[in-house]
């Protein structure tokens, strides 16, 4: 099983990056996704998921309108597109996989204890 994130790197605020999140190993259209991020001594944070479907994104307040996910199933691959990026953005990015079965529409929120497989994360930095 692997999560391979990327598409990180540094950026002036206001600018865009798009990572993306390369899924094997497993049933990748049995799996809802979510993005999280971990700045320096801070706690993980959900960011983002979506469902198997890729019907239901979900966002937390702080991204809303700015950041947007969206899956290609057939590459086994999800994407989050970051625009207006502000410095307290800058964090490590992870991906992870919850398990939901057929259920293509099932919201899973992105709580840590939610998700089995994780990436290694991939390095956002925004500066002001």
């Amino acid at each position: 099983v692997q999560l391979q994130a990327c598409g990180g790197g540094l950026v002036q605020a206001g600018g865009s990056l798009r990572l993306s999140c390369t899924a094997s190993g497993f049933t990748f259209e049995h799996y809802a996704i979510g993005w999280f991020r971990q700045a320096p001594g801070k706690e993980r944070e959900g960011v983002s998921s979506i469902s198997s479907s890729g019907f239901t994104p979900y966002y937390t307040d702080s991204v809303k309108g700015r950041f947007t996910m969206s899956r290609d199933n057939a590459r086994n691959t999800v994407y989050l597109q970051l625009n207006s990026l502000k410095p307290e953005d800058t964090a490590v990015y992870y991906c992870a996989a919850a398990y939901v079965g057929y259920s293509d529409y099932r919201v899973v929120l992105p709580n840590a204890n939610e998700y089995q497989y994780w990436g290694q994360g991939t390095q956002v930095t925004v500066s002001s």
